[in-house]
């Protein structure tokens, strides 16, 4: 709610325009995520586990299922000169890795070393981090395995808070990354999302804005 109100996500987000019934009418157009409205903090600590009575994992812990689109536009730094377009970002590497489909939570824990390892990225050179919270544990349970600093990750809030809409928070919360590191100046950061199969992809940017 905060972010929103600070207007962190003006620049990442595209108006939509609600088409009218009559020309007269005054056309509806949605800014803002609806999703950080919806809460009631008063009831979050009344609700019950979801999976097991003794369990955390709640609704008010677990991201909702929203409805979303995202894009982004990818091309070859030699593309992108010809075109005469000056890029915001561009990729140093990605990675997969995946473990038993229960311990899905914590792929991000293998997929985010494994991408470090394999192009040969300084862990201390990243400043900011993305990890997708399909539930609060799982942000939660990856900064602990990785011994990240939680100033760091998810600076202004997660899919708890905004959503979760399947087939577009991957490009999301890079877009989402981008505009954290714009915000804070700063140079380097990693995405990181997993499936219900037990994997995780991640991906590292540089800034270039």
């Amino acid at each position: 709610q905060k972010s929103i109100a600070d207007g962190i996500f003006t620049s990442e987000i595209v108006p939509v325009t609600l088409s009218t019934k009559k020309p007269t009418d005054k056309a509806t157009v949605i800014t803002e995520d609806e999703e950080p409205k919806n809460v009631n903090l008063t009831k979050l600590p009344t609700l019950r586990p979801a999976f097991d009575k003794a369990g955390s994992v709640t609704a008010a812990n677990s991201s909702t299922l929203n409805d979303g689109a995202s894009a982004v536009l990818l091309m070859s730094a030699d593309k992108a000169k010809e075109l005469g377009l000056k890029p915001l970002a561009r990729i140093i590497g990605y990675a997969d890795a995946a473990q038993a489909p229960i311990e899905f939570t914590t792929a991000p824990s293998l997929a985010i070393p494994k991408l470090l390892k394999q192009h040969n990225i300084p862990a201390e050179s990243i400043d900011l981090y993305e990890i997708n919270e399909a539930f609060s544990v799982v942000s939660i349970a990856n900064n602990q395995l990785l011994k990240l600093d939680p100033s760091k990750v998810n600076i202004y809030g997660g899919a708890v808070a905004m959503g979760h809409a399947i087939g577009n928070s991957g490009t999301r919360i890079v877009i989402t990354l981008l505009n954290a590191l714009q915000r804070t100046n700063k140079k380097r950061g990693i995405a990181a999302i997993c499936n219900g199969g037990g994997e995780a992809s991640a991906i590292a940017i540089e800034r270039l804005d």
